[in-house]
């Protein structure tokens, strides 16, 4: 499993209120309105900063540099590449995001999960 994981910041001029509304109302069931996408992902995941903090939180306080993170899930590293180049994502997706995302200024990480504890597979 292939996660890519992104802290995402929200563009200028923007609260943080109107960056999570707009990310969680609109753009998340956009994503998910392209089958075209979608057949290659296994898990889509939005964090919005908890109750009572600022920003995304770490172990050391806030990052207020960051508005949320994403996460996204495929079988492999080739329906990752393969997501990410679809026309419909080209097409309708990759414009919605530079609608209230600072893609310059966001963060990702690829990552090959490596499960260490999981409490619910008992």
């Amino acid at each position: 499993m292939i996660t890519m994981i992104v802290f995402v910041r929200r563009k200028q001029g923007m609260t943080r209120e109107e960056f999570s509304r707009y990310w969680f109302e609109r753009h998340g069931p956009l994503v998910k309105s392209v089958p075209e996408f979608m057949r290659h992902v296994r898990k889509y995941i939005q964090y919005h900063p908890a109750p009572g903090s600022n920003a995304a939180g770490s172990l050391f306080g806030d990052i207020t540099d960051y508005d949320g993170v994403g996460e996204i899930w495929f079988d492999s590293r080739e329906a990752m590449n393969a997501a990410l180049s679809e026309p419909r994502y080209l097409e309708i997706i990759k414009p919605d995001e530079r609608k209230f995302i600072d893609l310059d200024g966001c963060l990702s990480f690829i990552g090959d999960e490596r499960v260490m504890f999981d409490g619910a597979a008992g």
